[in-house]
């Protein structure tokens, strides 16, 4: 049996793949089918224009006592709390995201690894990837040669 990966979160042999996050029995390599690699968002919850609206009104709610005072106090607070609004956006962009291999395995679609670290998951996953070829039966065009 031949290991091509074994970390603390993934081992994959010539035999089977198991993954920290998998089920109690590994994975046999000769029965996944339709290995792909995608990612996801690491929470379900979305910032849409609404909510970037409901922060505008917060800013205009709390600027309204200012305006009767000064205009200009207002003003200048909506002129602070526009770019933390745009802040919030932009570092919700660059939030981390779950790589994940997926997969049909016996009839019933998994989630075989999945991972936020992108140079682990690109070492299991190519790990993965040579052991499903090796596992691959052998074409009877292989013996022949091109005359």
């Amino acid at each position: 049996m031949r290991t091509y990966y074994r970390g603390p979160d993934a081992v994959v042999t010539s035999d089977v793949f198991v993954g920290r996050n998998a089920p109690a029995a590994p994975f046999a390599i000769r029965d996944l089918r339709n290995v792909c690699i995608t990612h996801s968002e690491p929470s379900d919850f979305r910032p849409t224009v609404a909510h970037a609206l409901i922060g505008m009104l917060i800013i205009a709610v709390a600027a309204w006592p200012l305006w009767k005072a000064s205009p200009l106090y207002a003003l200048g607070l909506i002129a602070l709390g526009m770019p933390g609004v745009v802040a919030g956006a932009m570092f919700w962009r660059l939030r981390p995201q779950y790589w994940e291999l997926r997969a049909t395995y016996r009839g019933q679609d998994v989630t075989l690894y999945s991972s936020l670290d992108e140079r682990v998951f690109n070492q299991v996953s190519r790990a993965l990837r040579r052991a499903i070829e090796d596992a691959r039966p052998p074409s009877p065009w292989d013996d022949l040669a091109a005359a």
